[in-house]
């Protein structure tokens, strides 16, 4: 019995480190036809292949027709942004790029925030800040939206407790009124999807949880905010008329919860 144990551990623990130095899938979900959209979150520090060789060519094998990166590109702690702006210029060769902010960009070390924005603006994504741009694509008009929130949904005076909420009057505070037609909204934190479909979205792209982790029997177990079980952490989630389009992201340690490129057919 006791060699037995010792073998499930040493499987778990090769199985551990393939999933998070090697592991890449892509998870695919179909809502209609005529524009494909590939969805990225969360890369961190994490890097497929050199610059993220790996990473681009799965993407651009899936030929796309633009790219959605829904925030944490980088860590806060990073200093040497070149991966990152390697990784970019190779996706924005492949398809348009919309990004927004997620929680570590908003919380760069101040002595390096220059240098990444300068970084920004040396390539040609379009990072949407409380903005919108309107894409024609096979003469579907889509309005993609890219909401940043205040910081204080994430972490709050040092603290993950008593931390701000988002309703629909915050969103349309920041973004405006939803106008009609297809509306995409790119929002890093999923929490506030209740939210989100009120103001006005038809589709919400999010990351920021990592898929929860570590995931047993599917179901996610621990959010960055330290709470247990997050309601929406991979996946698709309809509520009302929008759907909740959660990545589990690419970056970060995981368990049972695979780096993932999504493609969207919508």
């Amino acid at each position: 019995m006791k060699y037995i144990i010792l073998v499930a551990i040493a499987v778990f623990l090769i199985y551990v480190i393939y999933e998070n130095f090697f592991m890449l899938v892509v998870r695919r979900e179909k809502f209609g036809s005529g524009v494909k959209i590939v969805h990225l979150s969360d890369l961190h520090k994490r890097t497929f292949g050199i610059h993220n060789s790996r990473l681009c060519s799965r993407v651009r094998a899936e030929k796309p027709d633009i790219i959605i990166f829904s925030g944490d590109l980088v860590s806060r702690s990073e200093k040497d942004f070149s991966n990152a702006e390697m990784t970019l210029r190779e996706l924005c060769g492949i398809a348009p790029v919309y990004m927004i902010y997620g929680n570590h960009e908003q919380s760069i070390y101040e002595e390096n925030v220059t240098k990444f924005e300068k970084m920004l603006a040396r390539n040609s994504q379009i990072l949407l800040k409380n903005g919108h741009a309107d894409v024609k694509i096979r003469d579907r008009e889509l309005k993609i939206y890219g909401l940043l929130d205040n910081y204080n949904i994430y972490k709050k005076n040092g603290s993950y407790r008593d931390l701000d909420k988002v309703s629909a009057e915050d969103v349309e505070k920041l973004l405006g009124h939803c106008p009609e037609g297809e509306v995409l909204l790119v929002a890093h934190n999923p929490f506030f999807g209740e939210a989100y479909a009120e103001w006005g979205a038809k589709y919400t792209f999010s990351g920021h949880v990592h898929g929860g982790t570590m995931r047993i029997f599917g179901k996610a177990i621990l959010s960055p905010e330290r709470k247990f079980f997050p309601k929406y952490s991979k996946g698709v989630y309809s509520i009302g008329g929008m759907k909740l389009l959660v990545s589990a992201g690419l970056g970060k340690f995981r368990v049972f919860d695979p780096a993932e490129i999504v493609v969207y057919e919508i």
